[in-house]
Parts: structure tokens; C-alpha cells; sequence
């Protein structure tokens, strides 16, 4: 019998598994919100990932370097700060436009460094996507969008600061101690709301479970795929994100969306295909 080699699976599936455990946590974090608000949410997730990995891992007993260190914070530090984000951008936008909205993030990974005419036509569908979904609510839309496309932009910083942490010698022990950092810097934002969880146990039981749901699986499977591909082709594939979003909110949210979105997300997805460089076999390789 062969033996199984975790290097021989695709990444595209794990992509989308990664994505469904996500968006189905973001989905459970939205039912949540009522009690502990985006920030607590935020850091319960951050935190409780962090201590899962790290107490899995027992990431205390390897040898640190100051570097290891370093990286790993910031790492940790935009992670975090991309969940407080993308919470507070679907508390007033479906989960899917929020996505979609996000993935600018991943566009401009993928774009950078393609200075050609494709890569400036998908900028531009991108960019015609985000206009065409900006509409989709009523109130609150401008601070949804914006906290989106904030989101987008700590999305590109993880993709590179990702890469950092993965190839290096600690990467998922890095994973679990930058989200440490991350859950300390985002804790004014979250400790009001702690003491709610703290006297109802179910509510701190479900925060969690939606950081095993939407850090622990995804992000683990991120630092998989990162040792793997270069950040070019890694970008790439978060192009199934918003479709993978727009799936959870529909099926379990019951957002089901319009025409008009359907256009902006296609946008968004069409343009990250459009900015692959022209050497496939080199962003594949990776």
C-alpha cells in the first residue's frame, strides 16, 4: 500500500475546507454578537485559538530565537487584527460582500510585482467589484465597507507575514504564540465584554469552538499551504474565499444575494484570476 504523502494533496480543496470551517464560524460569531459584541468575539476567538495551538503544540518547550519572536508577533498582531476588522464589517454587510470586499487584500498580493496590463485591468475590475457591492445595505454600509476594505488590507499583510513565519523554523508554534500578541493588542476592544462570557459558560464554550472553527483549522492549513506556495500563487487561491462565503451566509444566514452582488463578487473573483503573472510554472512551483 502507498503511504500517504500530505505533500501529493492539492491545495485547492484544503482551500475550501479551510474556507467552510471559517465562514461557518464567522456565521456562528454573528449569533454571538448580540451578547459580546464584534470585539469580544474577536478576542475570545484570537485567544482561545492561541491557547489551543500553543498547549497542543506545547510551543513553550522549543527554543526561541528574538527574531522567531518578532516575526511572529507582528504576524500575530495583523491576524488579530483582520478578525476585529471583518467582525465589525458583517455585523452591518452579508458575510459574502464583506469577503468579497476584503479580498482586495489578496488582489493586491497577486497583482504586486505583475506590473502589466493584466494586472492593472484586474486592479480595476477589483476596484469596479467594491463600487458595485458598497451598495448592498442601507445603513451602515459605509462603515461596513470601510472596515472591509481595512480587513483587506491586514489580509494582504498576513499573506506576507505568513509566508515569514511558515518557512521559517517555528511556523505553527509561530501561529500559535503570534496570536498571543495579537489577542493583547485587540483586548481593549474585547475585555468589557469577557466578564459576560465568564458568567455564562455556553457563551464562552461557543467563542471557542469558533476559534477552532475559523483560526485554529483555516490558518493551520494557511501555514501548510504557505511552506508550499509562494505568496503569488497563494493569493491566488484565496479567490475561492468569497465564493465560499457567499455559500455559508446563504445556507446558513439566508442571504441570499442579489443580481447586483452576484456581479461585484464576480468581479472581485474574475479579477484575482486576471492578475496570475505570466509565468505559471514558476508562481506554481513556488
Amino acid at each position: 500500500m502507498r503511504r500517504f504523502d500530505p505533500a501529493r494533496v492539492p491545495p485547492e480543496p484544503l482551500f475550501v475546507l479551510g474556507g467552510v470551517s471559517q465562514f461557518v464560524g464567522q456565521a456562528m460569531a454573528i449569533d454571538l454578537f448580540d451578547d459580546l459584541a464584534p470585539g469580544g468575539v474577536a478576542l475570545l476567538r484570537v485567544f482561545g485559538a492561541a491557547l489551543m495551538i500553543v498547549v497542543l503544540r506545547r510551543s513553550w518547550k522549543r527554543r526561541w530565537t528574538a527574531a522567531e519572536l518578532g516575526w511572529a508577533s507582528v504576524f500575530g498582531i495583523v491576524l488579530a487584527a483582520m478578525n476585529l476588522s471583518i467582525y465589525y464589517s458583517i455585523e452591518v454587510v452579508p458575510l459574502g460582500n464583506a469577503v468579497a470586499i476584503e479580498f482586495l487584500g489578496p488582489v493586491a498580493v497577486a497583482a504586486f510585482g505583475t506590473r502589466n496590463l493584466r494586472s492593472g485591468t484586474a486592479l480595476a475590475l477589483a476596484t469596479a467589484g467594491v463600487v458595485v457591492l458598497a451598495g448592498v445595505e442601507t445603513d451602515g454600509t459605509l462603515r461596513g465597507v470601510w472596515f472591509a476594505l481595512l480587513a483587506g488590507a491586514f489580509w494582504a499583510g498576513y499573506i506576507v507575514l505568513g509566508h515569514r513565519v511558515a518557512r521559517g523554523a517555528a511556523w505553527v508554534d509561530g501561529l500559535g504564540v503570534g496570536m498571543f500578541a495579537g489577542a493583547l493588542v485587540i483586548s481593549p476592544f474585547g475585555i468589557p465584554h469577557v466578564p459576560t462570557a465568564v458568567r455564562e459558560p455556553a457563551l464562552l464554550g461557543l467563542a471557542f469552538i469558533i476559534g477552532l472553527l475559523s483560526n485554529v483549522i483555516p490558518y493551520g492549513i494557511d501555514q501548510w499551504a504557505m511552506r508550499r506556495l509562494n505568496r503569488h500563487r497563494f493569493a491566488l487561491l484565496q479567490a475561492l474565499q468569497p465564493v465560499t462565503a457567499a455559500a455559508v451566509g446563504f445556507l446558513l444566514l439566508s442571504q441570499t444575494p442579489s443580481a447586483r452582488e452576484f456581479i461585484g463578487i464576480g468581479l472581485v473573483i474574475v479579477a484575482i484570476f486576471l492578475s496570475r503573472s505570466e509565468d505559471r510554472t514558476a508562481a506554481a512551483l513556488g
